[in-house]
């Protein structure tokens, strides 16, 4: 017998009953009772907009998984390049489909002239890197008449291609010009992250440790998507207006860029800097409890209420950077304030174990990114992730153009009133 769940208006006493599938059942439930009847969802807390395949998200059991994979065994075995491949294409590439993605991607890397010639340059000299990226993802567009060709898949395709292969360059170069540094352009011998952490890095002869190649690899891995987050949820968003994809990429970071999104390890670091020493772990946490101010940044998610399966992963790779570069200062007061956390019954109870972002920032401070490059560091795995999202958008028939309902809580109708008596 299906699963069903019946609803009645106790109004009018109509009823009307659904299918229940995988834990889901449709809103025109509500509409064959009143038309005019809306449910008040603030932040879509319980509602699904739309029916995805690309990521699989338990926050209860800690699970994460793309296209069926678990996070786990891709961080360990597979490349971003490949990850990018499967959440794109919904299978994992063979050796020969792997070669021919990774050729295209490599070799499509540079930026037009203009773009960092006039575009970049135009840019106050403090302009914040992420800001820099949002706009430059928006302009790369114009750079291309058939961007907005969406309805052909091989345009589609090419633009895809385009944003996944031009993000690093793109982030490199705002870092650069915030720097004060030359550009240095693309090499095509080198892989993926090698190639993003040598346009970054490079002054001269530039020798980079496959540890921290390997160890920006997992991090792209762990960050190329996350189910219908605030980003995706943008790209969607606008993606359904049917605009050029650079449009909605730029939607997307616009979004990451705040600091309820891709800023929160940017927090973890203020909030390590401002502790200041393990000693004064204990009186931090006092205060987090008591509500006088402090906040544990980096514990805890919207979702997962059990633990963040990538925060795992992650302190591994934490420690694999810090034998390269030597261990960040704040790393002891990390770890002393996981440990005390997580012993202390008032975080057990809220379910409040560190996230992706308590280590992510930690990793990015030793590898030498400055604070305001982690938002950027975050848009570019994520690029593939938004892309996957609007493509999956554009092929499915439910979907139409983004138009939630509102409940007006405004004045009721009443009359104008002449200036003059006023």
């Amino acid at each position: 017998m299906p699963d069903t769940i019946t609803i009645t208006d106790d109004r009018t006493g109509k009823t009307v009953t659904v299918p229940i599938t995988d834990g889901v059942f449709p809103a025109s439930a509500v509409r064959e009772l009143d038309p005019s009847l809306f449910i008040y969802d603030p932040a879509f807390m319980q509602t699904a907009a739309c029916r995805s395949a690309i990521t699989y998200l338990d926050g209860d059991a800690g699970i994460l998984r793309y296209r069926g994979y678990p996070i786990e065994q891709l961080a360990e075995k597979s490349t971003y390049l490949e990850v990018a491949y499967l959440l794109l294409n919904g299978e994992l590439p063979n050796p020969e489909q792997l070669a021919t993605w990774s050729h295209d991607v490599t070799h499509h890397t540079f930026i037009h002239e203009n773009m960092r010639k006039r575009f970049v340059d135009g840019f106050h000299y403090d302009a914040h890197p992420m800001g820099m990226l949002i706009s430059a993802v928006s302009a790369l567009g114009t750079f291309y008449n058939d961007a907005k060709d969406i309805d052909s898949k091989e345009s589609r395709d090419k633009q895809i291609l385009r944003l996944v292969a031009k993000m690093p360059t793109l982030a490199s170069m705002c870092y650069r010009f915030s720097a004060g540094l030359p550009f240095v352009y693309p090499d095509n011998d080198i892989s993926f992250p090698a190639n993003f952490l040598q346009m970054m890095w490079k002054i001269g002869e530039y020798e980079l440790d496959p540890r921290l190649e390997r160890a920006m690899d997992v991090l792209f891995i762990l960050h190329a998507d996350h189910e219908q987050n605030c980003g995706t949820t943008a790209m969607r968003v606008v993606g359904s207006s049917h605009v050029d994809p650079y449009s909605s990429c730029a939607a997307a970071a616009a979004a990451l860029y705040g600091p309820l999104h891709g800023g929160a390890n940017e927090a973890v670091i203020r909030m390590l800097t401002e502790i200041g020493h393990v000693d004064n772990v204990p009186k931090f946490i006092e205060e987090v409890k008591s509500g006088k101010g402090s906040r544990l940044m980096g514990f805890g998610h919207r979702v997962y209420k059990n633990f963040d399966p990538r925060a795992t992963i992650i302190k591994k790779t934490a420690y694999d950077v810090f034998e390269v570069t030597g261990t960040n200062p704040l790393l002891d007061i990390a770890l002393k304030l996981e440990e005390v956390a997580l012993a202390d019954e008032y975080f057990i109870s809220r379910k409040l174990y560190p996230n992706v972002d308590f280590y992510s920032g930690l990793i990015y401070q030793a590898m030498g990114f400055p604070v305001a490059m982690f938002t950027v560091l975050f848009a570019i795995p994520r690029t593939v992730g938004w892309l996957a999202h609007w493509q999956e958008l554009l092929g499915d028939k439910d979907q139409k153009i983004s138009r939630p309902r509102q409940w007006y809580a405004g004045e009721d109708a009443r009359d104008y009133i002449d200036l003059s008596a006023r």
